[in-house]
This record gives structure tokens, C-alpha cells and sequence, in this order.
């Protein structure tokens, strides 16, 4: 069975903590320093990182080289992902990795694939909207990146994101393809952080026998 350290107790630690034990999947540890976890310890657990872009540059070596595997949900580090992803292949551990572990904007990158690629060429033009809380550190979101990323290889084109921080929103990102004729919206708007944490623990039981780096939305 999958044991599971968290890296990172706040918000969504808590709530991944909280999804593990619906479903009966050990929670080992939960912890603020990651680093400071027993090398034995780790060996035989997943790691599931929830912390923020600076801790995760300092504890992804340590989280490679110890842990049975790896499911990142922090964001912010792209600039740094060829160095991330050869830690992780270099010392055999799995990662599983997602600017958004909702099971519903898994289906949302999906879903704008197949439209942009529908419209490429038929004079769409692409914007991007990501609305989140205040207490977000990056701007734009990572899932907001993502889209941006999917548009520009589907479309070819490369789409405007616009990044508004208020109040305490879980987070909302939209799509419109406009042309000349009509105007095309695709939006995802998350409740609560919780589909975040349902779907980082779907992807630590995906880790079993896994190999390798993978993004989250290929593996469903």
C-alpha cells in the first residue's frame, strides 16, 4: 500500500490530509521541512509537495534522491523544470507533476485542445483570464501557463493572460477564441481547494511501479 509524507502543512496539506484518510491511505508525517525527513523513512513513502516555488528549489534534490516517488502540486518553477526533471530521472524516482491536479481541468486542457486545433486558422484569437486568491504567489498561475502552452501548440498562436488576485478564490480560468462571428468560452471554476488534494492522492497511487517523469494529464 501507498504511505504518504506531505511536504508543506498548510491549507493544502491539511486538505490532502483529510482526502488520505477517506480513503484509508497512510499519512506518515506532515512537514514544514521536508528536508529534515529520516532518508529511511522516506525511501519507503511518496512524497506529495505542496509548499511554495522558493521551498520547492531548495528541497527537490533532497526529495529525489530520498523518496520512493514524488507528486508535485507546486507551482513557479518552470524556469527550473529541465534541472527538476533530470534530478528525478537521475536518481530513479518517479514524479508526477501538474500546475492543477483537478480532475476537471485535466478535462478542460483536453477539451481546448481538441477546440483549438478545430479552429486553427479560422481567424479565432485567444485570450486567457486566471482569477485567484490574494495570497497566490505567482502571477500568472501555473494552470493558467499550462493553457497558454496547449493554445499556442493547437492554435498557433499565442494567447494574452490576464491574472486578477481577490479576495479568497480558489481559482477560475477561462478561455474565449473570438473572431469576426462569434466568441468561444471555456471555464473552469474551482469551489474549493479540495478537488487540488483529491487529485494529488490519485496520482501518488498512480506512482506504484511507475518509471520516470510524467505530467499528471497524461497518466489519466
Amino acid at each position: 500500500m501507498v504511505k504518504v509524507i506531505i511536504s508543506g502543512y498548510g491549507k493544502m496539506g491539511h486538505m490532502v490530509e483529510k482526502e488520505l484518510q477517506r480513503r484509508g491511505i497512510p499519512l506518515v508525517a506532515a512537514s514544514e521541512d521536508i528536508t529534515a525527513t529520516d532518508p529511511k523513512t522516506a525511501k519507503e513513502c511518496v512524497c506529495i509537495d505542496f509548499t511554495t516555488p522558493e521551498a520547492f528549489r531548495s528541497n527537490y534534490k533532497f526529495i529525489a534522491q530520498n523518496f520512493k516517488a514524488a507528486v508535485i502540486g507546486t507551482t513557479g518553477w518552470n524556469d527550473i523544470e529541465k534541472d527538476v526533471k533530470q534530478a528525478f530521472e537521475q536518481a530513479g524516482t518517479p514524479m508526477i507533476y501538474a500546475s492543477n491536479f483537478s480532475l476537471g481541468v485535466n478535462a478542460l486542457f483536453k477539451a481546448i485542445q481538441k477546440a483549438s486545433e478545430l479552429l486553427k486558422g479560422a481567424g479565432y484569437t485567444p485570450a486567457i483570464e486566471e482569477i485567484h486568491h490574494i495570497h497566490k504567489l505567482d502571477a500568472p498561475s501555473g494552470t493558467a501557463k499550462t493553457l497558454a502552452q496547449i493554445v499556442e501548440e493547437s492554435l498557433d498562436q499565442k494567447p494574452v493572460i490576464t491574472s486578477i488576485r481577490e479576495g479568497e478564490v480558489p481559482g477560475i480560468h477561462t478561455l474565449t477564441l473570438t473572431s469576426d462571428c462569434d466568441k468561444l468560452t471555456l471555464t473552469h471554476e474551482a469551489f474549493s481547494r479540495e478537488g487540488f488534494a483529491k487529485g494529488a492522492v490519485v496520482a501518488a497511487t498512480l506512482t506504484e511501479g511507475l518509471k520516470g517523469v510524467h505530467e499528471f494529464s497524461t497518466l489519466l
